[in-house]
């Protein structure tokens, strides 16, 4: 019974310790940055800002755009059209087969 209490000991501390190294490697390490969050973050709103212009301050191309652009990092020209100059922006689909993006 003590050799079996002993090692159950043993072995707590052991998985303690390393779930502490774990931890602290983790800690460490700076958050990165997402995709999505960079993308936003000035290119896409001044990209996507002109693309709905002329769709309203609230409107579903703004939150379209923005998601396209994150994940495509470009956005065709102009308030429609244009959209051979963004292969990515042009393919996305939603589930019903229409396209994605503004």
């Amino acid at each position: 019974m003590k050799i079996s209490m002993a090692t159950l000991l043993i072995s707590l501390i052991i998985c303690s310790t390393l779930l502490v190294i774990t931890n602290a490697d983790l800690s460490v390490m700076p958050p990165q940055p997402s995709a999505a969050s960079a993308a936003t973050s000035g290119f896409c709103n001044n990209k996507c800002g002109v693309r709905c212009a002329l769709k309203g301050i609230n409107s579903r191309c703004m939150k379209y755009c923005l998601m396209c652009c994150g994940k495509c990092s470009c956005v065709p020209s102009g308030t429609s059209g244009n959209l051979n100059e963004c292969p990515c922006y042009r393919d996305m689909k939603a589930p019903n087969g229409r396209p994605k993006c503004p």
